[in-house]
């Protein structure tokens, strides 16, 4: 079943992802060349601790048993999410970086991401960065309620594939507010027919995320146990916010207040 948030649930969600959209922002300002996703990483734990936050991946455990090991998810050119910050990987003009930030806050989730060009990008890549970004605009408009959760997989898996550009498909957006993962599972292309999915209804929270590959869909997991890379080495962006549903339409929580 779907979590439908009342008023004080709603509040807490509001406060948890303007803390995650301050942070991301102010993270999103250290990405140059020259920097280690490591340093990166340790950058984003300072910020997360300064507004009285907790990192939500680190520690978090899936299937492979393996605890999270870092405070921000860092994926640097081929590596598609889940990437481990490192001293070993240093950014260099020509890179793209998806930066997602989940924390907790107050007893609920806020969770965005962004990939960021480094330096100059090839332009290509940097049509690969756009596109997933307005595929995300355009996802966030079906989460209307009457909708279907698979309209909004349609409308992203369409405006990608017609640009020539592939969908992830072991990683999909999802439900979001106590934990990091809620019902329901929120696909990036359509996987049943869409009036078979769950109604969209007032209230619910969701993790609208596209995940797009420069080359094919297929991906792979290495040997760290977290690290999603696509299997033909090509680039992937990955951009994130969570929504919240109304009945004036859908209203994106991850929002920094403005300066």
């Amino acid at each position: 079943m779907i979590p439908i948030k009342n008023p004080e649930a709603i509040r807490r969600m509001r406060e948890a992802c303007t803390v995650a959209a301050t942070i991301l922002a102010r993270l999103k300002e250290q990405v140059r060349p020259g920097i280690t996703t490591y340093d990166l990483d340790q950058i984003g734990r300072d910020l997360i601790a300064s507004f009285g936050a907790r990192s939500a991946p680190y520690g978090y455990k899936h299937g492979s048993g393996r605890p999270y090991p870092a405070h921000t998810c860092l994926s640097v050119n081929e590596e598609v999410v889940h990437g481990i910050g490192s001293l070993k990987r240093i950014l260099r003009d020509g890179d793209i970086i998806s930066v997602d930030v989940t924390v907790e806050y107050n007893g609920y989730i806020g969770d965005n991401a962004v990939t960021v060009p480094v330096g100059a990008i090839a332009p290509r890549v940097a049509e690969l960065l756009t596109v997933t970004e307005e595929a995300l605009r355009l996802g966030i408009r079906q989460a209307a309620v009457g909708n279907r959760i698979g309209d909004i997989s349609h409308a992203v898996q369409t405006y990608v594939e017609a640009r020539g550009f592939s969908i992830v498909r072991e990683m999909v957006g999802h439900g979001v507010g106590r934990t990091m993962h809620e019902e329901p599972q929120i696909p990036n292309f359509v996987d049943r027919k869409r009036n078979r999915t769950d109604e969209i209804r007032p209230g619910m929270t969701l993790a609208i995320e596209p995940m797009v590959n420069l080359g094919g869909h297929a991906v792979r997991t290495l040997s760290d146990g977290w690290t999603v890379v696509t299997a033909d080495g090509t680039p992937s962006a990955h951009f994130e916010h969570t929504v919240l549903t109304t009945d004036a339409g859908p209203e994106i929580l991850t929002i920094p207040p403005a300066a």
